[in-house]
């Protein structure tokens, strides 16, 4: 007996030292009821190790092999719940509004799959590597319906943001937070689309994504007749740095349906500005001084200069100081009056 017991012991410490113990998953009949398709979606992929190429890199590829082919089988019922539905709306007319909703689904290359398990296994004698994804189909419909729960919420915070931010003037910052809330909305079609494929009967939530897609869509068609400018200049009175033409400048524009952003690849338009003063003469206490002005309008649509002009402003006053800067202040009407057709 005790000899056994010792010859067992034996063979134990040999087959450990000779590598791990072979999975049973390696059999396709016991991963199918171990794993059956009505509560796991699986992945399977094996290849021997190619001359030059170490363990552990054939390793790597063959799970994500064997990840992609339970991916894929997860596009298929996508594509295959898809269609059926694109042929029952058919019958009922409507063709053309679930074509879209097909060809996105179809072309989606990728689905992200949450909670993926992946083994594998190495059999040493005849160097192949062997690789076995699976995922539980119900842990995986709860991550998707509180990612989808997550990502509308989000979406909702964002556009009342846009909102706030637009009704404050603020209209680049309310694109930027509509910008986002549209990624998150591809997501969440996605997101529908593989719960759609997996679970039947869940609740999609629709009513409150088309609600956001026709906020989003309303938005977007508000800010689109705002137009963005982005503003640079150089301006002196008298050799003393000043902002008085752009302020102006700024302050007019704004009432014509203008905002200023300060990143120049948000603007529509860039404005340019080189402004100076220099005195002209004086004439019983009053003072006469003119602003030369140089101007440049750049649509950056166009990606080309579409107006560019050299003027000279007149100003008035008891000192040469106050004078400059009159003339400089009402250079603002001129520079719209000349390019207010452009931007508009």
């Amino acid at each position: 007996m005790k000899r056994i017991a010792a010859a067992i012991l034996f063979a134990t410490f040999f087959h450990v030292l000779n590598g791990q113990e072979k999975p049973v998953w390696l059999d396709e009949d016991f991963r199918q009821m171990k794993y059956p398709e009505n509560t796991y979606f699986t992945g399977f992929a094996y290849g021997e190790i190619p001359t030059g190429r170490s363990l552990n890199d054939i390793v790597q590829t063959l799970k994500t092999e064997a990840q992609a082919d339970l991916s894929r089988k997860i596009r298929v019922k996508i594509t295959s719940r898809t269609q059926s539905e694109i042929a029952a709306t058919s019958a009922n007319g409507r063709y053309s509004e679930s074509e879209s909703f097909t060809n996105r689904s179809t072309t989606e290359s990728n689905v992200d799959v949450a909670g993926i398990n992946i083994e594998t296994y190495h059999e040493a004698k005849t160097r192949t590597v062997y690789a076995f994804a699976y995922v539980n189909r119900f842990e995986m419909i709860g991550y998707y319906k509180s990612n989808l729960t997550m990502n509308l919420a989000q979406s909702e915070g964002l556009l009342q943001t846009a909102q706030s931010l637009e009704i404050a003037g603020e209209k680049p910052k309310a694109r930027e937070q509509c910008e986002a809330a549209k990624s998150l909305l591809v997501k969440i079609r996605e997101t529908q689309e593989v719960l759609t494929a997996i679970d039947p009967d869940s609740d999609l939530q629709q009513t409150r994504t088309e609600s956001l897609h026709n906020t989003l869509t309303k938005m977007q068609a508000q800010l689109a007749q705002a137009v963005y400018v982005y503003m640079e200049s150089v301006e002196s009175n008298f050799s003393r740095p000043t902002t008085v033409v752009a302020n102006r400048l700024k302050s007019t524009l704004s009432g014509k349906g203008c905002s200023f952003v300060e990143n120049p690849e948000q603007a529509d338009f860039k404005i340019n500005i080189e402004a100076t003063t220099r005195h002209y003469n004086e004439d019983r206490g009053f003072v006469t001084c003119y602003a030369d002005v140089a101007i440049k309008l750049f649509d950056t649509r166009k990606a080309k200069t579409v107006f560019q002009d050299e003027f000279s402003q007149k100003g008035v006053a008891t000192s040469q100081e106050t004078a400059g800067r009159k003339a400089l202040e009402d250079t603002a009407p001129a520079i719209v009056n000349k390019i207010l057709n452009w931007v508009q």
